[in-house]
């Protein structure tokens, strides 16, 4: 299989926006350390060597390609074929690792002593962990309170590791809060390197962590083609910042007969301050460093939001996907709380496989649009369940 290419776009690195939306929207502070990392990540991104570094740490370590496997009794169930791109199965059991893996390679190109990081669900917490103790960094992780309370054992792996957990009760101790107490502290220290963990933020980090996550579309487009013969006329993933969802998506954007949809956190439907569904709810705004939709008051603020999914429970999205909602190539769906909860026990009882609650919402989103349609279909499952077994969701 194919996998030693990264798919990135020359235009998008040089100007740092999709459409109309990204940018860096920074302190002046930040702006030197962004741009420097911007052009080492233009001139690595095209050297043989470090592509060849990283697809050795993603083939040895993070265990790639991951299946793409035929969901017999789901498709049974929904009427359609369907299949699941397993980033479960990736070493620390979500597709945060793609992503830490490139960065820390960039990292340790720019000297880097320090790694600091945010996390929502914690996936991409234990990920960066995981990839400083690999290369001998330190490395702080930023939390809010009440993620954290939501997500403990994810909690405890990221002490395991080495890495100095950082808990914040500001707001409502979400992602959101988590974001901002990192960049602050980057804004105090700025040799440290923030690797930001979805496709959000100030450029680059929307185009590197989609550069990273490639590999995801890159593997899902050769599987299938491989077991069916033919691409897909579907594909699924969730979407709270939007980097699991940009990772399988940029292997079919070309493919216009590929329907592309994604699910937001809905939380309790689309009402105001009880849903995470950003690109239904949201308006274009500057928010944490990019230009992209934020759910926000009448004001211009950003407001509280409600996933039942600590990694969707994010106001804003990454630019790309906010240009993919403008040019209609996607469609962006609000998935409730009890749908996700649904999904999440059917897929275990089903197939064996017990998903995150983050995925579930993709799956339930699948089987929604998929009942009796007899079409086939990619689901991403972006990460496995074991964090929100004890969470009563039964």
């Amino acid at each position: 299989m194919k996998t030693n290419t990264i798919e990135i776009e020359k235009q998008e690195i040089k100007k740092g926006y999709f459409g109309n939306f990204g940018g860096m929207f920074v302190p002046p502070i930040l702006e030197p350390k962004l741009l420097e990392l911007s052009d080492i990540f233009e001139k690595l991104i095209l050297d043989k060597d470090f592509i060849k570094e990283y697809h050795y740490y993603l083939n040895q370590y993070v265990g790639r390609p991951s299946p793409l496997y035929f969901a017999k009794r789901l498709s049974e169930h929904v009427g359609s074929r369907i299949y699941l791109k397993r980033e479960d199965l990736n070493h620390t059991g979500a597709h945060k690792i793609n992503n830490t893996i490139g960065q820390i390679l960039l990292a340790k190109a720019m000297g880097a002593k320090e790694i600091i990081a945010e996390t929502g669900a914690g996936q991409h917490g234990v990920a960066t962990a995981t990839a400083a103790a690999l290369f001998g960094m330190k490395c702080k992780i930023f939390m809010g309170k009440k993620d954290a309370d939501r997500q403990q054992l994810n909690e405890y792996r990221i002490k395991l590791l080495g890495s100095e957990f950082i808990t914040t009760d500001r707001g409502t101790g979400t992602l959101k809060d988590a974001v901002d107490a990192a960049l602050e502290y980057y804004i105090e220290h700025p040799n440290s390197y923030y690797l930001l963990g979805s496709a959000v933020g100030p450029h680059p980090y929307p185009t590197m962590v989609r550069a990273f996550q490639s590999i995801i579309g890159t593997e899902a487009r050769e599987q299938i083609f491989n077991q069916e013969g033919k691409l897909p006329e579907s594909i699924f993933a969730c979407v709270g910042g939007g980097s699991n969802a940009i990772g399988l998506f940029s292997g079919f954007i070309d493919d216009e007969y590929v329907r592309i949809h994604a699910a937001e956190g809905g939380g309790e439907g689309l009402i105001m301050g009880k849903t995470a569904s950003t690109l239904q709810m949201g308006t274009p705004m500057v928010f944490q460093g990019t230009y992209s939709y934020c759910v926000s008051d009448n004001d211009g603020n950003p407001i509280d939001t409600h996933s039942i999914a600590a990694g969707l429970d994010y106001p804003g999205v990454g630019p790309e996907h906010a240009d993919l909602k403008e040019r209609k190539r996607a469609e962006y769906h609000c998935v409730t709380d009890k749908e996700a909860i649904e999904a999440f026990k059917l897929l275990s009882a089903l197939e064996g496989i017990i998903p995150a609650i983050e995925s579930s919402h993709a799956v339930a989103l699948a089987i929604k649009l998929l009942k009796n349609r007899n079409e086939l279909s990619i689901v991403n499952l972006s990460g496995r369940g074991d964090k929100d077994v004890d969470r009563n969701l039964i």
